[in-house]
């Protein structure tokens, strides 16, 4: 497995909209895209938000950073929408599972 963590705040005069349909419209690609796992995005009270994807590999998550529609949505975002994002990947992260015994 192949973890990818975008952590990212937006600018202050981001159009919402444009970035709403933006990134619906690259979640919808993600998950049809070779090795894909799964997607959740998180946002703390401060506006901070932390997007988490799993990948089957590294290979099939650096496709999917650079799959041309989504390398142009990259620089939009930059260009945009993002005041800053820093980008954490990880390579078959040690995982811990706890599920609680059926009652």
């Amino acid at each position: 497995m192949f973890v990818v963590v975008f952590r990212n705040r937006k600018r202050a005069d981001i159009d919402g909209a444009a970035y709403g349909a933006d990134a619906e419209r690259m979640e919808q690609m993600a998950g049809a895209q070779p090795g894909f796992v799964s997607f959740k995005s998180y946002t703390a009270d401060d506006g901070e938000v932390i997007a988490l994807s799993e990948w089957d590999t590294a290979e099939a998550a650096r496709n999917w950073g650079s799959q041309p529609d989504h390398a142009t949505v990259q620089a939009r975002g930059r260009a945009e929408y993002y005041q800053d994002y820093t980008l954490y990947t990880c390579d078959q992260p040690r995982t811990h599972r706890y599920e609680r015994p059926g009652e």
